[in-house]
């Protein structure tokens, strides 16, 4: 009689936490202007005055529920630039209605706890960041005429925005 009641305990416990997990997993996230974001890219342009060459993928990951962008240092940039590499996760919060920007670079923790938060107007998203030494914007704006992106970074020190980095993102061939 014990074992009887153990397996249909054990049964209903099973039972249960499949049901929870499936009613608790998250349908994909579904977003228009985003997806157009997927793929892999040739970033070039000014980043603190110096011409950067970085080559950036997107892919969704984690139930859709992020776009991933690796963006790193070129392989044929020129020695003398100073490389680099960060990953950006970017998501959707339909509580707040806004989207959510985590950046992780070769810089570390200090700059990766601050989260950027950010609306779309059309084919922008301007992502606001409060870092503990200002204010910083991130906008992503799609050109559809071309299929590209501009990625314009601003930052606010001294009382005075200044441009961090101006940078365009266009389609790398496939071979």
């Amino acid at each position: 009689m014990k074992t009887a009641v153990v397996w249909l305990l054990a049964g209903m416990l099973v039972f249960t936490a499949g049901r929870l997990n499936a009613q608790s997993r998250q349908p994909e996230w579904q977003d228009d202007l985003v997806n157009r974001m997927t793929g892999t890219w040739k970033l070039t342009g000014p980043l603190l005055g110096v011409e950067a060459h970085h080559t950036v993928t997107a892919e969704w990951v984690l139930n859709h529920q992020f776009l991933r962008i690796h963006e790193k240092t070129s392989e044929g940039a020129p020695e003398s630039e100073r490389r680099y590499e960060a990953i950006w996760f970017l998501g959707y919060d339909p509580t707040s209605e806004r989207y959510v920007l985590h950046l992780l670079d070769i810089y570390g923790g200090r700059f990766s706890e601050t989260l950027g938060y950010g609306v779309r107007d059309g084919n922008t998203i301007r992502f606001v960041f409060e870092y503990p030494d200002g204010p910083f914007h991130t906008t992503f704006r799609w050109s559809p005429q071309d299929d590209s992106w501009q990625w314009l970074m601003e930052q606010k020190e001294k009382g005075k925005w200044s441009t961090f980095a101006d940078l365009k993102l266009v389609r790398a061939a496939t071979p």
